[in-house]
């Protein structure tokens, strides 16, 4: 079985297009170390929960939006290998000192699927 890690990140909406926009090289890096897959989505059917939700998890102000994304490998050791090429890779070092969103709110982790159909 595969090796997933995923985020929840708010993201300004008028920063919106310029988190598309990393999104996308990051996609093409990822893709070329190994990835087995990158998905990036826009939080559309995402209720402010009264106790827990996705909003509320990333602590989403008012003029944000929440991004829900995962990225598959092969398995935890190719992610570790993958993903030390990809905080290397200069085309990315832009953005990791500039990032559209607050990385200080963003949620992520290693994921070990347990049930894969």
């Amino acid at each position: 079985m595969a090796y997933v890690d995923g985020f929840l990140v708010p993201v300004p909406k008028d920063k919106l297009d310029a988190y598309k926009e990393m999104a996308r090289l990051g996609a093409e890096v990822w893709m070329e170390y190994g990835a087995l897959s990158y998905v990036e989505c826009v939080a559309d059917d995402v209720p402010y929960g009264e106790v827990t939700s996705f909003p509320r998890a990333v602590q989403v102000k008012d003029d944000e939006i929440v991004i829900f994304s995962w990225i598959t490998y092969k398995d935890r050791a190719s992610r570790d290998e993958i993903n030390a090429k990809v905080m290397a890779d200069e085309r990315l070092k832009a953005y990791m000192a500039d990032m559209p969103f607050d990385g200080k709110r963003m949620i992520f982790g290693g994921f070990q699927p347990f049930l894969e159909k």
